[in-house]
């Protein structure tokens, strides 16, 4: 290539980065875990490819690994200043470490860019070489850099002047030392909330299910009982919050296509996908070491629920009804370990009851996202099995299972079960009607486009539905 001749009469190019700068992810990272994730035999051969070096790394992923473009978490303010730059006939470049396919992937979509410059399987286009790179294509000092970590400093002792991007203190002092600051974009502040987000505390309500076969014994009293059944869903919060985490690493591109799930820490890029890693392994170890300390039985369950949800995550949720058995399947299986965790013997009504109940909200997800499809004029749901005119079909099987909830409830309170373990059966007949509504409200709402894509989210938020558990455990007191 030759020089860029930079005269009086020619704007200075103006040089973007790519990962930390460009957009707020680290495409190495995200196309690694992808490789790992959906091709993991191939994956093994990583460490071979980074021993011929990085850029042959970046190349082999490349060829096996298709990033989408349109959905990364850009940095809005500094696409509108590239956009004014170039508006005023400003010369604009990505010069990136990141592999040529992906960069120019980013190019096209973008539309900004005159020139491309990156990893090219041969060369990792990185700090000196990068800045090696950008004085033999315009001279010394004679192009401006917007970059962010430390492995632009070298590029910036050669730039005219800096651009600091999401930049550290040290990183932005670094850079002054270089060059002239010439412009800032702020580095969004890190918080430890981030981290409590990504971990999705609030679906920890749904391990209270542990709880029920305590409840259900009418044994809060015990003390002991009750120190297990609270250990157990600490340990049930900490595994969730595990699996919870990979699956947003495993879901980055259909989160970010989403209007409410692009604001998840990982696919906004608040969080990078090596944080992801680690953070799931320190909350995986916690939770075993939590689940070792009580009962054997329990750490089976735990287990158990691990190995689905990871089905889950990597296999069932794109199986069509698969999906909504596992969902209501992984709800029941908490009461079940927490059964274990007290060392309760379970009832086949309750299991009967639970697995019907939450196999109708799972339905109710599935419809609400699917609804949601449909508003955006789309055709099927993206990483589901499901299409937009499976609508009423899904309505229908979630209603019924919903009211088989319903007869199973009804069925027990008339058998002799409930004669033996209450003192005044007849007051169970309250929860039917109870049980009836709310289900049928839920589906009611969700037809409406008034569901919130979690329904268990939406019932803790909803007055109606706390109302209605109000008043189904008062039934259940009456009747004690």
């Amino acid at each position: 290539m030759k020089p860029y001749a930079v005269t009086a009469c020619s704007a200075v190019p103006l040089v973007i980065d790519l990962d930390g700068t460009l957009i707020r992810t680290d495409l190495l990272q995200e196309s690694a875990l992808k490789l790992l994730l959906t091709r993991p035999l191939q994956a093994l051969q990583m460490p071979l490819w980074l021993a011929q070096g990085k850029a042959v790394l970046k190349r082999r992923i490349a060829e096996r690994v298709v990033l989408e473009a349109d959905h990364l978490p850009y940095q809005p303010e500094l696409l509108d200043w590239i956009r004014s730059e170039r508006d005023s006939g400003r010369r604009i470049v990505l010069c990136t470490a990141s592999d040529q396919r992906y960069a120019q992937a980013v190019a096209d979509h973008l539309g900004l860019f005159d020139e491309v410059i990156a990893s090219d399987g041969q060369t990792n286009v990185s700090a000196q070489r990068k800045a090696e790179r950008l004085v033999a294509r315009f001279g010394e000092r004679g192009f401006d850099y917007a970059g962010n970590s430390r492995d632009d400093l070298p590029v910036w002792r050669r730039a005219r002047q800096a651009v600091v991007v999401n930049a550290t203190d040290a990183v932005r002092t670094g850079a002054a030392q270089c060059t002239v600051v010439a412009r800032e974009f702020a580095r969004p502040r890190s918080s430890p909330l981030l981290l409590l987000r990504a971990m999705r505390l609030h679906q920890w309500l749904k391990n209270l299910l542990v709880l029920v076969p305590l409840l259900g014994a009418y044994q809060l009293s015990d003390m002991v009982r009750l120190q297990q059944a609270l250990w157990a869903f600490l340990a049930f919060g900490l595994c969730a919050s595990s699996v919870y985490i990979l699956n947003d690493l495993s879901d980055l591109e259909s989160d970010r296509a989403h209007p409410r799930k692009r604001r998840r820490p990982f696919a906004a890029g608040a969080l990078s996908p090596l944080a992801g890693l680690m953070l799931v392994a320190g909350l995986l170890a916690a939770s075993a070491v939590i689940a070792l300390a009580g009962r054997i039985g329990f750490l089976h369950w735990l287990g158990v629920y691990f190995l689905v949800t990871l089905a889950y995550s990597f296999v069932l949720k794109s199986r069509v009804i698969v999906d909504c058995l596992a969902l209501g399947g992984l709800y029941t299986l908490r009461i079940i370990a927490g059964g274990a965790a007290v060392g309760l013997p379970m009832s086949f009504w309750l299991l009967a009851f639970s697995l019907f109940l939450f196999l109708s909200l799972a339905f109710v997800k599935r419809y609400s996202e699917l609804a949601m499809v449909a508003q955006r004029g789309g055709a099927s749901a993206r990483g589901r099995g499901y299409l937009v005119t499976d609508l009423p079909l899904v309505q229908a099987m979630g209603v019924a299972a919903g009211f088989s909830a319903v007869l199973v409830l009804a069925l027990y309170i008339n058998g002799d079960t409930a004669s033996r373990n209450y003192a005044r059966p007849e007051s169970l007949w309250l929860t039917v009607p109870i049980l009836l509504y709310w289900v049928t409200r839920m589906w009611m709402q969700a037809h409406r486009g008034q569901m919130h894509d979690d329904p268990v989210v939406y019932a803790v938020r909803d007055r109606n539905s706390l109302a209605c558990g109000v008043l189904f455990a008062a039934a259940l007191w009456a009747a004690r």
